[in-house]
């Protein structure tokens, strides 16, 4: 859930509980698949376990630790994380980072089609171990997959219905989960105490050096810390102290679990995993570690609490889904489409054309990797890169905002690039295993890069003027009675940053035709900070109680209603005596004193004059393709229907230079007839 105030720095038993039941449900149900990968169809032995176990803890210590949970968590805008705050606090030091930026949002909403498939699957088909169970619920057969699709389709259901209910036990199932993960792995390593030699890195050395095909094995390894970057983007959700401190209870936990496994794998009877009839050659039984280790009383309880705590690691990425989504749409990165408040949640959002593409792509997934094995062969991609994204990023906040020495930021960011860049080599092997996934990225990427870029084309044709040299004509207009009233007060939304000045189409809009004649004249521009929180405005009076011009000011992640907030403006203004709602002498307020106001909204479109480039043409034209399909400018700002009037004006990018057309001269034959 989104909350739309600054994270408390307090530190109290309820925060710490939030933060556990918010922040961790992706990286804390890795334990579900991740040793499971490592090991997969290859011979149990010291150098694959201990070396696996060992790289995953220094992954999480390096990789988690110290670079999420020490060092980008400082990269806090007002309290707020993720790509685009860190993006909004670091654009201005290089032109070059929308790309890195695009890229990182892509890859994390791709995450959130494959996380709670593999989670949810994980958990089932844990049911698998339990006695009885084992020829009812196989990986990758009809029940198991219908009851994965279910469970997956009940929670994107109910998203529309807000997460505020279920969302008070996130907190306390996680302590669970946890301890669960603490005693049970604890258990394992009290039996064999040896495992504790895998914190040794000489394992991990081993493993990528001598062990055959180990280097690739890092794909597998790297899904341990696959929820990193989302504990970064819910940063907003519990602030940085108490991430940080409940961080050290789930690192241990984590570490405990995973050394637990590694100790039943190295001591349990059989040399592989998976159990294989000699006769048939077909794979009878998929053991899991997590559940295989279990106590026999006591697996169903964990089946059931595993796959609790995977539904609320799947929430977490569908909630941030939408927020990621919400942050693109203000900072001009994603089409504007509808956004509903589901509860009375504050900042809680829901966003149904999102939810829907999710929901979508999960169940696919479900239905075509159908395992959560197949799952794992294609998890970690998306996220890799994702990490590569904000480290770039990361590269500019310590440069400019921390202003660190070269030298430490070279040897840090260069340590982050060595471990990133090997995950992503052994990641790039998966892309046989993920390729109708990459249409997917496509598409979001496709759609951010376009809307972006188009949208900075269009900015560039247009032409701004002073509002001082049209006051006197403003109120010759205002007052000629010979022309029908358009409205008390005409408002127009202007992007112009200046305090005096407005679009010429502006102008164009009042005067030309038509003329638009009203008593006060509004130039309202709605400026995007790089503050998440921001309500603010100002008022510049041109000419009293007739031209005015308001900035209102507000934060990328709140949703902008427009109209609300100038009539509350307008409110203050006449409380304050600034302001004469005009009731005029002329008769025009008799039967009804209130004042009209009326919003004119100008729209562009691709005017058929123009002779487009390639990249230009294809720029503009799937943006109008895109701003078509996703919401109209009134509905997008919060404005109401009725007080909209909507204009359209033709966008001439490059026009037809030569049209071939030329008269003809000579005496043409009339027709004849029969």
């Amino acid at each position: 859930m989104q909350l739309l105030t600054k994270p408390s720095s307090k530190i109290t038993a309820a925060t710490l509980l939030i933060a556990l039941g918010i922040i961790y449900g992706d990286i804390g149900t890795s334990p579900l698949y991740v040793l499971k990968a490592i090991v997969g169809e290859r011979e149990i032995n010291e150098t694959l376990v201990y070396g696996g176990v060992s790289l995953v803890f220094w992954t999480l210590l390096f990789q988690t630790t110290i670079k999420y949970v020490w060092l980008t968590l400082r990269a806090d805008n007002q309290g707020e994380g993720g790509v685009f705050s860190l993006y909004a606090i670091v654009r201005r030091y290089s032109k070059y980072l929308v790309i890195p930026t695009i890229l990182g949002a892509t890859t994390l909403l791709a995450d959130g089609i494959i996380t709670p498939p593999i989670s949810v699957s994980s958990a089932i088909e844990g049911l698998n171990s339990v006695s009885g169970m084992e020829k009812i619920i196989v990986p990758g057969n009809g029940l198991t997959i219908g009851i994965v699709i279910t469970i997956i389709s009940v929670l994107f259901f109910f998203q529309r219905f807000g997460t505020q209910i279920i969302g008070k036990a996130f907190g306390p199932i996680m302590v669970v989960w946890f301890s669960m993960l603490l005693i049970v792995g604890g258990a394992e390593i009290i039996k064999y105490p040896g495992v504790l030699k895998a914190f040794n890195p000489y394992y991990g050395y081993q493993l990528l050096v001598n062990y055959k095909e180990g280097f690739w094995l890092l794909g597998a390894v790297f899904l341990c810390t696959t929820g990193a970057e989302a504990l970064y983007s819910d940063l907003g959700h519990c602030g940085i102290k108490n991430i940080r401190i409940t961080w050290i209870f789930v690192k241990l936990s984590l570490v405990i679990n995973y050394m637990g496994q590694a100790a039943w794998v190295m001591h349990q009877p059989a040399s592989f995993l998976k159990i294989v009839n000699p006769v048939t050659k077909i794979t009878s039984q998929e053991m899991n570690p997590f559940f295989e280790m279990m106590p026999h009383w006591f697996l169903l309880p964990s089946i059931i609490i595993a796959t609790a705590a995977t539904i609320i690691a799947s929430q977490a990425l569908i909630s941030g889904s939408f927020t990621l989504v919400s942050e693109a749409m203000n900072l001009n990165f994603w089409p504007r489409v509808t956004v509903r408040q589901p509860s009375n949640t504050k900042g809680q959002i829901y966003i149904p054309s999102v939810n829907t593409i999710l929901w979508l792509g999960c169940v696919l997934m479900v239905i075509y990797f159908k395992t959560s094995s197949s799952m794992e062969a294609a998890y970690g991609f998306s996220i890799v890169i994702a990490m590569i994204m904000t480290t770039i990023l990361l590269n500019y906040f310590l440069l400019f905002k921390l202003k660190w020495k070269q030298v430490y930021v070279i040897i840090i960011i260069g340590l982050f690039a060595i471990i990133e860049g090997s995950f992503f080599v052994a990641n790039v092997a998966k892309i046989k295993e993920r390729w109708m996934f990459l249409f997917f990225e496509l598409f979001i990427f496709m759609t951010m890069y376009v809307w972006y870029y188009a949208r900075k084309i269009n900015n560039r044709f247009m032409k701004f003027v002073d509002i001082g040299k049209y006051t006197a004509q403003l109120l010759e207009l205002s007052t000629d009675d010979d022309i029908p009233k358009f409205s008390t007060h005409l408002i127009y939304l202007s992007k112009a940053n200046n305090k005096t000045q407005i679009e010429e189409k502006i102008i164009k809009s009042i005067f030309a035709k038509n003329p638009k004649r009203a008593d006060v004249y509004w130039f309202v521009h709605l400026n995007r900070t790089g503050e998440p929180y921001t309500m603010s405005y100002d008022v510049s009076e041109l000419m009293d109680d007739k031209v005015m011009k308001i900035n209102i000011n507000i934060g990328f992640r709140i949703q902008p209603k427009t109209e609300l907030y100038f009539k509350q403006i307008v409110q203050d203004l006449v409380k304050n005596k600034e302001l004469n709602l005009h009731i005029r002498p002329d008769g025009s307020t008799k039967y009804n004193a209130e004042p009209d106001f009326k919003f004119v909204v100008i729209e562009k479109f691709l005017s058929i004059e123009n002779d487009f480039a390639i990249r230009e043409g294809l720029l503009l034209k799937s943006y109008f393709l895109l701003k078509d399909m996703g919401l109209s400018d009134e509905k997008a700002f919060g404005l109401e229907k009725s007080d909209v009037v909507v204009e359209q004006i033709p966008l001439v990018y490059q026009p037809i230079q030569e049209l071939g057309l030329k008269r003809n001269t000579k005496q043409l034959m009339p027709f004849a007839e029969d």
